[in-house]
């Protein structure tokens, strides 16, 4: 059995998740990181992307962060959002309709939103 690291993903309204997992992939400003079980310390801006979650169990959370913190200490890693949502919350035909929405008004800042919950879902459903 992997070693195991308490997780909570936290949005600006919620907690979106919380439990055992043993591998956490977010985007950071600094490129990807993945942080396992014993992780040197660790504090980050996380990017807007896909976060995916290996639980403890064996499944797999994938949520969708816009912007926030990272961080990691005594094996209780923190994702902090601005907004996060979990994949299989979000409604793949209104994103699909926003990003197109969005093309159209060359709005870059919600296309990008767009494209970050398409990520998510994708990833999600790998």
């Amino acid at each position: 059995m992997a070693a195991e690291l308490h997780v909570e993903l936290v949005a600006a309204d919620r907690n979106v998740w919380s439990g055992e997992a043993t591998l956490v992939v977010a985007r950071t400003t600094s490129g990807d990181i993945g942080v396992m079980s014993g992780h040197q310390p660790l504090l980050g801006v996380l990017e807007p992307g896909p976060v995916t979650i290996r639980t403890s169990d064996g499944g797999t959370v994938v949520a969708a962060v816009h912007g926030g913190f990272i961080s990691f200490s005594e094996n209780k890693l923190s994702l902090l959002a601005e907004i996060a949502e979990l994949a299989d919350e979000i409604d793949v035909a209104r994103v699909e309709r926003a990003l197109e929405r969005a093309k159209a008004e060359a709005d870059a800042a919600a296309e990008r939103r767009a494209e970050v919950r398409l990520a998510a879902t994708a990833a999600g459903n790998r």
